[in-house]
């Protein structure tokens, strides 16, 4: 009997295909960078640095008053890389695989899909600015409290606003709303797939990536230990309770100011914890840094010595997590692997962003013919305060 299998090119554009389905967050997000790497003849290696926006003083009156200009940087690297691997006797693939792409690549890169959504989804936990719903079922007043934060931030007014929702959250919005503001199309699709569309600035889509996120041990008593502190970083004294990265807080009498005017909103500024803090007294890495002067200030004033730091929910519990953000709140980009040569096939393929090699080579040995799929990426958090979580329930 003769050996029927898909052609390379069909087997890659397929797999393709079902990685894209797969992903609505990566997809949604700056993908300005995939170029840069792998690129034959001028390769940067894995490491892309981005240039943010400058930031300027204005001054007052006639006299002209010079000042430096400091560039910002980020680094994006491209260092991950995942993928799935199979390995077939020639009998099976004679007797047993009749279509490889609905028996073997589907399931292969469904799994793999998931997790590198998964994995890009861990910027959330980079994002400081936070509705606190938790307690409660998701609200559209959540939704344009989150909508506020992006707007107060500066975030462009354009077609590029997303929400990522969690199941429960899509559950809770889809009955609240049963489509107020949208086009029969629209309303059409809430009730037949279960998702909302474009509703309040957003295009909304539910992730089962998101789920919940618990709060750490943190309690009450933590307070600064010294005035006049900035940076990214936050000594601390007394209070107990770990950390972890993602916890969100905000600092008495530290406020939010405009990011052009620099004048104060009245509003707390929020941070995150950047990392894991042990408990007690020490030093918390914070984001974003805490700036009082220049171009990018971004707070009213340095914490005072002893003010209350209060952190988000309630120590040691779960509430679901959502994600608002702009497209240009994160980056993620994958290169292109090279193609070994001497093997029994190998293709790559790049649909929308996605590129995916497959290999395949035969094993004399034992009559096996193993096959690998993989995927190298890398991603981003660039701009954070163009991104909002939603947390409730």
């Amino acid at each position: 009997m003769a050996n029927t299998l898909l052609n390379v090119d069909r087997i890659t554009n397929a797999a393709l295909m079902i990685l894209h389905q797969k992903l609505n967050f990566i997809g949604s997000v700056n993908r300005a960078y995939d170029s840069s790497f792998a690129v034959d003849g001028a390769k940067i290696g894995s490491t892309l640095r981005i240039r943010l926006p400058n930031q300027y003083v204005v001054r007052t009156g006639s006299a002209m008053v010079t000042q430096d200009v400091t560039e910002q940087n980020t680094t994006l690297t491209v260092a991950n890389q995942r993928g799935v691997d199979v390995n077939f006797t020639t009998t099976e693939l004679t007797m047993n695989i009749f279509d490889f792409t609905q028996q073997v690549l589907e399931p292969a890169v469904a799994v793999l899909a998931a997790n590198i959504e998964a994995d890009a989804l861990s910027m959330a936990t980079d994002v400081y600015n936070q509705v606190n719903g938790m307690g409660s079922a998701q609200t559209f007043k959540n939704v344009m409290q989150a909508r506020k934060q992006l707007v107060d931030n500066l975030a462009p007014a354009d077609d590029n606003r997303m929400i990522r929702l969690n199941t429960q959250d899509n559950v809770d919005l889809v009955d609240s709303l049963k489509g107020l503001f949208q086009d029969a199309n629209n309303i059409k699709r809430q009730y037949t797939e279960g998702i909302m569309g474009r509703t309040g600035g957003f295009e909304f889509a539910e992730n089962t990536f998101l789920s919940t996120y618990t709060r750490g041990a943190e309690n009450t008593a933590y307070i600064v230990n010294g005035a006049g502190q900035t940076g990214a970083s936050l000594v601390v004294s007394t209070g107990a309770g770990a950390g972890i990265k993602g916890d969100v807080f905000t600092v008495a009498g530290v406020f939010r100011v405009h990011p052009e005017t620099k004048v104060s909103t009245g509003v707390l500024q929020q941070f995150v914890l950047t990392a894991a803090y042990a408990g007690g007294a020490g030093t918390m890495s914070i984001s974003p840094s805490i700036v009082t002067s220049g171009a990018l200030q971004n707070v009213s004033a340095s914490p005072a010595n002893s003010a209350v730091i209060t952190f988000a929910g309630t120590a040691s519990t779960a509430s679901g997590l959502s994600l608002a953000y702009h497209r240009d709140a994160f980056t993620f980009a994958t290169a292109d692997l090279i193609m070994p040569e001497g093997v029994h096939f190998a293709a790559r393929r790049m649909v929308e962003g996605i590129s995916m090699r497959i290999v395949r080579q035969y094993d004399i040995n034992n009559d096996r013919i193993p096959a690998r799929i993989d995927v190298l990426y890398g991603y981003k958090t660039i701009r954070p305060q163009l991104a909002c979580r939603m947390a409730a329930n």
